[in-house]
């Protein structure tokens, strides 16, 4: 496990970056933008691709690639998965491209579907947001091609070992877009200039992306060739995805009408909302998703071996690394998330009472935080077993509990309800995969779990408890607002992670002898 531990280093270091980077990008399209109708309108339509990356990309097509290149590596060595890599990028291309001008076609017309919902008793104020979203999301979907081709590249990186340039990939989107802010912000034009350069941004980030893996795979000895021909290996890719495909639409659609009732709701819940996410990413981007790019393709070659007993083990070392590190970051978001907001957003456009309207939005979503991180990691334990029926059936019942709460809920909490209904759809979700994955094998029990949960629930006590007293003895000391919230970030927050980490060892964590490899590891290179 000490290699995967240092994979899932690597992996998080690089993600890191990217996130950090992430963060500095939306605190500067805040400054730019504000919470105004113009920048609510690119987040929601921002969406619409980077949904369809996850229902061809990200999702279906990694759960499906990632299990059949893994199989085709162990039996045909890499020409035979540089041959399958070929000719799932060449049917990836076609599809997303024919998907691309579908869409756009579409939304060039959706003016027309707009005066209808005006007539239809739709407010002139929400027909505006929607037909801003809808012009900008024409100009923004041929993004869908390059983070798909993108997505299928990585997979293949992944299958080889080479983690770290694809976990870097999305650095060179987020630096295009703080060159696309920067240059806006300096030369002072109009917001519609502005935003034009910062969807420019966005489409020349998007074909570094997918660069970046393709050209790691080049220097594998993979050679491009526009292949059509399908094999068995297609076929078996094609039938994985079907399911999936389903599972992700439910999903898409999940997310999409969330934004698109918060574009509805007023000017700023859909920036509220996309904000608060990019937040919550910060602690599954670095951690969550680094552990299950490196765990996946490992259970995925237990599953082709028929190695079972490897598989359960790897897969409950993973979710005890996903639970130790997202349990406290829920804590710590949940209890400061006032001057965490207000330290990163509050700043030129972005303005005092933003912050009063986010920070709930974020405490809400930080609840779900390890609910969604555990899915996150249940479902390539379906995947690796090749059943993407199940994770469907979670989907859809997910998609039925937010939407029925995000109605109730938004009429009372407004956007604040929107975030609160998706925590309990991810609840639900989390629930309803364990259940079924503990019936499909019972080495997959969350019950090895049970001790350390434990452990993880004393010592996220003891560390809330140091986080609370330290910010409110930080406010005691009268400071400007921007360096106590400074402290606050700098200070008590590493703080109360060391706390936690000091607790965890004192309390024997399982698994501690696997960072003890590594630390012994790195004794010995430098001793």
């Amino acid at each position: 496990m000490s290699k995967n531990l240092k994979n899932i280093g690597v992996v998080g270091v690089a993600t890191v970056l990217s996130r950090v980077l992430g963060l500095v990008r939306e605190s500067v399209a805040a400054a730019v933008f504000g919470t105004s109708a113009l920048y609510s309108a690119f987040t929601t339509a921002f969406t619409l691709p980077n949904l369809f990356r996850r229902l061809l990309g990200e999702g279906a097509l990694t759960a499906a690639f990632v299990p059949a290149l893994t199989r085709e590596l162990e039996h045909n060595d890499r020409a035979g998965a540089f041959r399958l890599v070929s000719k799932v990028v060449s049917w990836l291309a076609i599809v997303t491209t024919s998907i691309v001008l579908l869409a756009m076609g579409v939304l060039w017309n959706a003016d027309a579907v707009v005066r209808i919902a005006v007539e239809w008793g739709v407010e002139p104020d929400t027909a505006r947001r929607w037909m801003l979203g809808a012009d900008i999301a024409v100009v923004l979907f041929p993004y869908l091609i390059f983070v798909c081709l993108a997505a299928a590249f990585s997979a293949a990186c992944q299958v080889l070992g080479r983690f770290t340039e694809p976990a870097l990939s999305p650095v060179w989107l987020n630096m295009t877009i703080l060159s696309a802010l920067g240059l806006g912000a300096w030369w002072a034009w109009g917001d519609a200039e502005r935003m034009n350069l910062l969807c420019i941004g966005v489409l020349a980030g998007g074909f570094l992306q997918m660069a970046v893996p393709a050209a790691v795979l080049w220097r594998e000895g993979w050679r491009p060739a526009f292949d059509l021909r399908p094999d068995e290996r297609v076929r078996e890719i094609v039938r994985m995805m079907g399911p999936t495909v389903i599972g992700s639409a439910i999903y898409l659609i999940n997310i999409s009408v969330s934004r698109f009732v918060g574009l509805s709701l007023n000017d700023a819940a859909a920036t509220v909302l996309n904000l608060a996410t990019r937040l919550m990413e910060l602690p599954i981007g670095v951690f969550t998703i680094a552990i299950a790019t490196v765990v996946f393709p490992l259970i995925a070659r237990h599953a082709a071996k028929e190695d079972w007993a490897s598989l359960t083990a790897d897969y409950h070392k993973g979710m005890r690394l996903v639970l130790v590190i997202n349990i406290p970051a829920a804590v710590g978001l949940a209890l400061l998330s006032e001057p965490i907001v207000r330290l990163l957003f509050q700043h030129g456009a972005f303005r005092a009472s933003d912050t009063a309207l986010m920070t709930p939005v974020l405490v809400a979503y930080a609840i779900g935080l390890p609910f969604i991180s555990f899915t996150s990691l249940a479902l390539r334990g379906f995947y690796a077993l090749r059943d993407t029926a199940t994770p469907v059936r979670a989907a859809a019942v997910s998609f039925v509990v937010n939407i029925g709460l995000s109605i109730v809920l938004m009429q009372w909490l407004s956007t604040a309800g929107l975030a609160l209904a998706s925590t309990v759809a991810v609840m639900v979700q989390t629930v309803f995969l364990q259940s079924r994955l503990t019936r499909k094998m019972d080495g997959f029990s969350a019950a090895p779990l049970i001790p350390s949960l434990g452990k993880i629930a004393v010592a996220a006590v003891l560390m809330a408890a140091v986080v609370w007293a330290s910010a409110r003895g930080v406010a005691a000391l009268h400071l400007p607002a921007k360096a106590s919230d400074l402290l606050i970030v700098a200070g008590v927050i590493p703080l109360g992670a060391a706390i936690y980490g000091v607790a965890l060892w004192l309390l024997r964590i399982e698994g501690r002898e696997d960072f003890e490899q590594v630390l012994a590891k790195v004794r010995a290179k430098f001793s």
